[in-house]
């Protein structure tokens, strides 16, 4: 039985302030439908096997005067659970010292930030502490989302005794030099938000979000401020509505080595265009942050954590244009050593130094060819005002050197004997194409059915090399749709349908609809999408999706 998810007459999942944001920058209409599709009042069983293998959770709350603040709940794996859908428990207590102690009381609102540095998985719970006892709090779940993993610092964890003594709380009104130091040096933090109207709404609530960057993303102008650079992501914009109806904020630098905590709640102001933005690499705005209070926690944490995972030097190899906007460049380790391998769907995440730029800007995109061949494929598509974009376009040439990370992410291809659905639009065609190739490569007869919608033939990535597969392997079927095909462009030799991707088109495709469906795209084309198959019967558990 499917689990419903927000109904066409319930509130949105945003509030006033998150809507106020995303009208502001030309995204309202797009993202309203996909986040009724991916934004849930329970915990998907997914959501449920991650957050009980944690060792910790991000929890923000506000104290008694109404402040809020960031801290980590800690524990052995397990000591978060689920009893059902709707409810969360966490067996732990707030630390001594805390500025959230006392603060997490039946009533409160809470919200929880899932996350595995080792991984780079996060997702999100929002709700409100039903039950406070010797054994912990229960939450009930109001919102429950995942996240993509950009600008996550890679980091393994390992569990120590924390002695009374070594453990000590200090409040402060300014940040100390040690303070200034510590955040200039920081990777990765922790913030805090929420806001709530009058009445009731789905968005009310708070929110613990993560932001990260290289050492110095945060800048330190003064002991009392602090200024924030807020990056591409999944275009929610919560932490910046809530901002925008309620200033307050809260933020929390963890001395990963140390164990320990920087809690820091102040005031919020965005500068929305000035031209400050431009000296933070690949900043869309900046947050600036009045510090009004201060606690640092040191030595409190029965967590530690490794230095992050090092970069690994990839030589471009090869580049080759796909389309007039798209362009795929291949890389090899550039010692030539044995490459770490992938699962198809999987992304590369990558560091650039671009001239300009006094820190490297970091990316991740998928890979589109197979595993197995000792290279990464990456193919990625030229945006007007992509500052990273256009460098690999424009100035990446073979022989040069680029720094990335392992690959990782779990949009990936499930076991089974299923058919298997890879639909998608635009570029996100990437890890489709790579999944296309692993499946070619299966033993047996298990159909794929690709089906890609795209503009037309000028804009149609990867065309010669799904026909040349499909003609290799009877077991593969391929449909491709121009929404706007040229004079040129012939039906039936070079696409299929004129339109869009549609129910009518994926049924007259996948017999019975039945087959696992991944999906790639934008969050239009997959809110449109995931609606109709979940309307015509397909189960949740088999529809599969990715943004960009």
């Amino acid at each position: 039985m499917q689990t419903p998810h927000w109904h066409s007459d319930d509130a949105s999942p945003f509030h006033h302030g998150e809507q106020a944001v995303q009208r502001r920058l030309g995204v309202r209409d797009s993202i309203e439908p996909w986040a009724r599709q991916v934004v849930r009042a329970f915990l998907p069983d997914q959501h449920r096997e991650f957050f009980k293998q944690l060792p910790f959770v991000v929890a923000a709350a506000r104290d008694a005067t109404g402040r809020p603040w960031v801290t980590l709940l800690t524990g052995a794996p397990g000591f978060v659970s689920t009893p059902d859908p709707t409810s969360l428990h966490i067996a732990a207590r707030v630390l001594p010292g805390d500025a959230l102690e006392g603060a997490l009381t039946a009533g409160a609102e809470l919200g929880l930030l899932g996350i595995e540095l080792h991984t780079r998985r996060r997702n999100r719970v929002n709700g409100t502490i039903d039950a406070v006892g010797i054994n912990g709090l229960t939450l009930t779940v109001g919102q429950c989302f995942g996240n993509c993993p950009q600008y996550i610092t890679e980091r393994s964890w390992h569990q120590v005794d924390v002695k009374p003594g070594d453990a000590s709380a200090t409040h402060y009104q300014r940040l100390t030099r040690g303070m200034q130091a510590w955040i200039g040096s920081a990777t990765t933090l922790f913030i805090g938000s929420g806001y709530r109207g009058k009445g009731r709404h789905a968005g009310y609530g708070m929110d613990a979000s993560h932001r990260g960057g290289a050492p110095g993303f945060v800048a330190v102008p003064d002991d009392r401020q602090l200024i924030l650079p807020d990056y591409s992501g999944n275009n929610h914009f919560n932490t910046i509505g809530n901002l925008v109806a309620d200033p307050r904020v809260a933020l929390l630098f963890v001395d990963f080595e140390k164990g320990s905590l920087l809690q820091i709640s102040g005031k919020a102001t965005i500068d929305w265009d000035s031209a400050e933005i431009a000296r933070h690499p690949g900043a869309q705005r900046l947050v600036a942050i009045d510090i009004e209070q201060i606690v640092q926690l040191d030595g409190v944490l029965p967590l530690r954590w490794s230095a992050p995972e090092p970069l690994y030097s990839l030589r471009l190899v090869k580049k080759t244009k796909q389309s007039e906007d798209v362009t795929s460049f291949e890389f090899v380790a550039q010692d030539d050593a044995e490459l770490a391998n992938f699962m198809p769907g999987q992304h590369l995440p990558i560091e650039l130094h671009i001239e300009g730029h006094a820190q490297p800007i970091k990316r991740t995109y998928s890979l589109s060819n197979a595993p197995g061949e000792g290279r990464y494929r990456i193919s990625v598509k030229r945006e007007p005002h992509g500052t990273v974009s256009r460098y690999l376009h424009d100035k990446l040439i073979v022989g040069d050197i680029v720094n990335a990370q392992k690959p990782e992410g779990d949009f990936v291809l499930a076991p089974g004997e299923r058919p298997v659905a890879l639909v998608s639009a635009g570029v996100g065609v990437t890890p489709m194409v790579s999944m296309l190739q692993a499946m070619a490569r299966e033993a047996g007869e298990r159909p794929v059915y690709f089906i890609h919608g795209v503009r037309n033939g000028s804009h149609h990535p990867f065309a010669d090399e799904v026909r040349a597969l499909a003609k290799r392997h009877p077991k593969v079927h391929v449909n491709t749709v121009y929404s706007q095909p040229r004079n040129s462009d012939r039906q039936g030799r070079d696409y299929d349908h004129r339109g869009h991707i549609g129910i009518d088109l994926l049924t007259a495709m996948v017999p019975a609809l039945d087959a696992d469906f991944y999906l790639c795209g934008p969050s239009g084309f997959l809110a449109d999408t995931v609606a109709a198959l979940s309307e015509s019967g397909v189960e949740s558990d088999r529809i599969h999706t990715e943004t960009f």
